[in-house]
């Protein structure tokens, strides 16, 4: 498999693409890291404010002005843990932690954005935005079809300054179009959503250097998320039944996304609830749709193991 893969719900976008063994293409930030040595400083949040000449520094230095944004200035995996506001001095002096940083609330979009690079020069761009919730949860993600010419002027300028030599996928997150974060990786929710050929496109940017994807049918796509509950032991649903939604016209891909035979606490999820499933499609309303028959599963078919530790059907629990 030419994409290394940790999570088996999304091997299913790369198992079928012909790949030379020698390449590896990171999905993970660890691995990334691991990968290449020469760029890995991107994962210093405090540098990547530093390069962009924001008001920034680490816990132990008071900020010169309030609020801020706070956040671990190394944070390879954890959906955003540990992030938080400071409104005052005093509430940050009480709350301040080894290892984190501050900088500016910045205003504006909060955009995901895919970029190939070759050379430090980038080829192709996608951007993505996301219909928060509250705990950190997102409802569905956007893939626009459009450009975003403020983010690409300034993440283009960045990248030919700051990773002049590297070639490969790289994924800013940015907020009024200043990176708040960088991985050397590219999202791996959707990339049946840039449409077809861009696996192979990928590959062969690991591969030989080169970017060669048309994207002629680009078009604007939707990763529609379900939630549940904390705490709970679920269980996958039926293959059958997904395999019968996927079927649904409109639909891309559908993931299932968690471990069954692992405890909830062994997942890396945001603090307002457990992802349990994701729906790729082409349009909102399909996706809505089949999230909901995916919901219905989980509620009328799963044995769920509350915290005290007894398994119950969960329609029993609606009717205690």
């Amino acid at each position: 498999m030419p994409i290394c893969e940790a999570d088996p719900w999304r091997q299913q976008y790369f198992e079928n693409v012909a790949c030379p063994e020698t390449v590896r293409i990171p999905t993970e930030d660890g691995d990334a890291w691991a990968w290449n040595p020469e760029y890995k400083w991107v994962y210093n949040k405090l540098s990547i404010a530093e390069s962009q000449d924001l008001a920034c520094g680490p816990h132990g230095l008071d900020p010169p002005s309030f609020p801020v944004f706070s956040k671990p200035i190394y944070n390879l995996r954890g959906m955003g843990a540990g992030t938080r506001a400071f409104r005052t001095l005093k509430e940050y002096k009480y709350l301040q932690r080894p290892g984190h940083m501050w900088m500016p609330m910045l205003d504006g979009a909060h955009v995901s954005s895919d970029v190939a690079v070759v050379k430090g020069e980038p080829r192709w761009w996608r951007h993505v935005i996301g219909k928060p919730l509250e705990g950190g949860m997102f409802d569905y993600w956007t893939v626009l079809a459009d450009s975003r010419p403020e983010i690409e002027d300034h993440c283009g300028r960045w990248t030919r300054e700051h990773l002049a030599g590297y070639t490969g996928m790289v994924n800013f997150e940015t907020i009024g179009a200043r990176i708040i974060e960088a991985h050397l990786r590219f999202a791996d929710q959707w990339p049946d959503l840039y449409g077809e050929g861009w696996t192979k496109a990928l590959v062969r940017l690991y591969a030989e250097g080169t970017w060669d994807f048309e994207d002629a049918d680009r078009r604007e796509g939707y990763s529609v998320v379900l939630f549940g509950a904390h705490g709970v032991q679920y269980a996958h649903p039926p293959q059958g039944l997904v395999d019968e939604l996927r079927r649904t016209p409109g639909v891309s891909s559908i993931q299932v996304t968690f471990h069954e035979d692992r405890p909830p606490s062994a997942h890396s999820m945001p603090p307002g609830g457990f992802r349990l499933g994701i729906v790729n499609c082409w349009a909102l309303e399909t996706g809505f749709a089949v999230r909901e028959k995916l919901a219905l599963s989980f509620w009328s078919t799963q044995q769920l193991l509350q915290r005290g530790g007894r398994r119950h059907k969960a329609n029993d629990t609606a009717a205690s």
